[in-house]
């Protein structure tokens, strides 16, 4: 019988060598990057040089049965960095060649071999030594087995904590990535890959992950992670850092669980610019990965590598988004500019179709930056939407865009609910996407879905301050005031100057007939939106409704005034005639409105200002031709 020949614990081949051991590539000494899968599939095929590896050979040895991941996907992943690591490509390989269908062979010179890691001493053909170790064996399996079983010393723990701990998590924060560029001005890029990740991870349905607008709150904070955890009420975190240079991109992104505090994975991603989608799914997917969350079948459709981008049309968009998240006017237009010139670079990118039309939709709305005719910019919202849909059909956000233009523009009501339930289904984790969808819900009196949809907003978006505004607007039209008026109290403690919180405290205080208090409201909101005529037009309603019939008549001659040069909302308008009783010219400027397709029209159901005029007949002719649900 001959000596078994001893594992080898480095092979050389080329310019590189593979310490097995500690399963580190290196070129020409350095270090090369590469982690996981593809160095264990680089181990075995340097234990099997010149002979086929095949498919289920690698599927059997390194996916296990009861690992739940997309084979086909994480094994093309694999050979794919594999091959970048050691620069080769599979038409030209060097040391890795694909055979299509049946596996991969190693076809490069080693300087060593590699004795399988399974390797076993050679027996005689009796089988002495396999019977006589038997015995051994099987006792040594039972006690592991007593040991993992009762957990004996943590051992169970030990071995499998991991799995253990992170079948608890169902909720995860993404804190904002750290910008490692010498360019300060690339804080841009870091923002928008955390949103990128944030929106990837949002596609699982199993997992909680809270938005953008939450976890930006805590960019460069000094707070302990398990603090940050508690106050978004998750249970993991991902931290990490983008670094770009030129058309490189490198993300290192690690898992933390919160309690108790354990680092439960990190990895490093190197990339081209043109592969960053791509990129943000592997992050994304490996994530899921190491929490065991169960993905469905669409969601590894929509987890897998997307198609290459032109990397200046991306950098475009996400500098468009960092300004359309600031939510002024100012941001909006530099949003459109910086989305309309990633559309000139790249025409079938679908992405900044998709933002052009948020901010369409917003332009058209009487509230934030609003101020628009309807009848201008809505039409150029569905259209953007539209191409964004036409070039990629899973845009959770242009399914929005449509559906919201639907209920405020088209009074589609059924089309409108649609496009809603796709963009969530899409995306579950999208807030804004339940956030706009409760507009519908309580518009058309379902006062209860309603509330189930703003409140899954603030679970995926806790300290955002629109959102926590909706729920007090939700409040409000549900004639719930003085609820509405304690969460407008909690929603400017995020923003002590965030106008809409002021202009709807000052509507809760008018409904109460508190209207000095309502009018100071208002008029702290006028000051943080100069300019905004429908809080004008509000406080005009405030005088109307206190007797003040000098004033109101002063506020309705300004906007006629101001329509000769400007939009302006004739439903605003038709709200002050109601409070000075004059009916007929309310339901000319509702008519008015109608022809303009005023936003707030939807509203008609539930506003709590338009109760005078109710039992008219033309009132229930309009709520008709607007198709507000019965």
């Amino acid at each position: 019988m001959t000596s078994a020949t001893p594992p080898t614990q480095t092979v050389r081949f080329g310019l590189f060598e593979l310490d097995v051991r500690a399963g580190e590539l290196r070129k020409r000494g350095v270090k090369v990057h590469l982690q996981g899968l593809p160095v264990q599939v680089l181990v075995m095929l340097l234990e099997n040089p010149g002979h086929v590896v095949t498919r289920d050979e690698l599927r059997t040895r390194l996916w296990p049965a009861d690992t739940f991941v997309d084979f086909d996907h994480s094994l093309h992943n694999a050979i794919a960095r594999l091959r970048e690591a050691l620069g080769e490509n599979a038409n030209s390989p060097r040391f890795v060649e694909t055979l299509p269908r049946r596996g991969y062979r190693f076809i490069g010179l080693l300087d060593s071999a590699v004795v399988p890691q399974k390797a076993a001493p050679e027996v005689n053909r009796s089988g002495q030594i396999r019977r006589a170790l038997l015995p051994a064996v099987l006792v040594l399996l039972a006690v592991v087995a007593a040991l993992v079983g009762l957990n004996v010393g943590g051992v169970r723990s030990k071995l499998f904590g991991k799995l253990d701990s992170a079948a608890q998590i169902g909720s995860i924060a993404v804190l904002p990535l750290k910008n490692l560029s010498d360019d300060r001005e690339q804080d841009y890029f870091a923002d928008g890959m955390t949103e990128a990740l944030i929106t990837d991870l949002g596609k699982v349905s199993a997992l909680r992950v809270i938005s953008r607008t939450s976890v930006m709150r805590y960019k460069d904070t000094k707070k302990p992670l398990p603090e940050i955890a508690r106050e978004l009420q998750v249970d993991a975190l991902v931290e990490g850092s983008v670094a770009r240079s030129g058309d490189r991109l490198r993300i290192t992104a690690n898992l933390i669980q919160a309690s108790p505090e354990k680092h439960i994975w990190a990895e490093t991603y190197e990339r081209n610019l043109s592969d960053v989608i791509a990129l943000q799914n592997d992050v994304a997917r490996t994530i899921t990965q190491q929490i065991q969350v169960q993905l469905t079948p669409e969601e590894h459709v929509k987890l897998s590598a997307s198609d290459p981008v032109d990397p200046e049309a991306y950098k475009l968009y996400i500098k468009g988004r960092y300004f359309w998240v600031k939510r002024n006017r100012e941001s909006f237009d530099r949003a459109m500019g910086y989305f309309q010139q990633a559309i000139y670079r790249d025409p079938t990118y679908a992405a900044p179709y998709s933002g052009l039309a948020d901010c369409y939709v917003l332009f058209g709305s009487s509230f934030d930056v609003g101020g628009q005719a309807p009848i201008e910019v809505e039409p150029k919202a569905k259209a953007a939407a539209l191409k964004a849909l036409e070039l990629d059909n899973s845009l959770a956000d242009a399914h929005n865009s449509i559906a919201y233009v639907k209920l405020t523009y088209d009074w589609d009501w059924t089309g409108a609910e649609a496009e809603f339930r796709r963009s969530i289904a899409l995306n579950p984790g999208y807030a804004h996407g339940h956030h706009w969808y409760a507009h519908l819900l309580l518009s058309s009196g379902r006062g209860e879905e309603a509330m189930a949809e703003v409140n899954r907003a603030l679970e995926l978006d806790p300290v955002s301050p629109i959102i926590n505004l909706h729920l007090g607007w939700h409040y409000l039209y549900t004639r719930q005031y003085d609820r509405a008026l304690s969460q407008l109290d909690k929603t400017l403690e995020l923003d002590p100057d965030y106008a809409l919180a002021h202009w709807y405290r000052g509507l809760a205080f008018e409904e109460k007939k508190m209207y000095p208090e309502a009018l100071h409201e208002m008029g702290r909101a006028k000051d943080l939106l100069p300019g905004n005529l429908a809080v004008q037009s509000d406080i005009g309603h405030v005088y109307a409704v206190s007797g003040d019939k000098g004033n109101a008549e002063k506020v309705i001659a300004g906007l006629k005034g101001e329509s000769a040069r400007r939009y302006v909302n004739q439903y605003e308008i038709a709200l002050i005639y109601i409070g000075l009783g004059q009916n007929d010219q309310a339901f000319k400027s509702l008519e008015r409105a109608f022809r303009e397709h005023s936003d707030m029209l939807v509203y008609l159901k539930v506003d709590p200002r338009l109760d005078p005029i109710r039992s008219d007949s033309r009132f229930a002719d309009l709520t008709h031709r607007v198709g507000i649900p019965n």
